[in-house]
């Protein structure tokens, strides 16, 4: 049977996490791509580089993001938030950079605050969510 998540299986699943996917649309297009997130404060925070998805997204803030999980027994977990776009700058992506960092490995932490290969900064952003919903199916629970 599928059940709904209560806020606090949704936040401490999101915390336990570090891949989401991010939906984003302009015109005819969606498209949808792997992220590493960090989770703060009813946000996704994330760092990339600039491509298709952040000029998406300058078009059209409105979002989807997707966190799921397959449990080895049997049974998923999948959180869905509809949120807004912010690109962030100055402190804000300071902080984002710092969020971000504290869900990978001290080695991957250093690596991402360097410009990337072609020699650009990372930019930051955070997906500020308007509707979080959860659902599960457990397996011999």
């Amino acid at each position: 049977m599928i059940l709904e998540m209560d806020p606090g299986e949704i936040e401490a699943f999101l915390l336990s996490q570090k891949v989401g996917r991010l939906g984003c649309h302009v015109g005819r297009d969606t498209y949808v791509v792997p992220v590493i997130y960090g989770w703060d404060a009813g946000c996704f925070y994330v760092l990339t580089t600039e491509g298709k998805k952040v000029n998406m997204m300058r078009r059209n803030g409105r979002v989807c993001f997707e966190v799921d999980e397959y449990l080895p027994a049997g049974g998923w977990r999948s959180v869905i938030a509809q949120g807004i776009f912010e690109e962030l700058g100055g402190e804000d992506a300071v902080r984002a950079l710092q969020i971000v960092t504290e869900r990978v490995s001290a080695n991957r932490a250093t690596e991402s605050s360097r410009p990337h290969g072609d020699g650009s900064p990372p930019i930051a952003f955070r997906i500020r969510t308007t509707e979080v919903t959860g659902r599960k199916i457990e397996i011999g629970a």
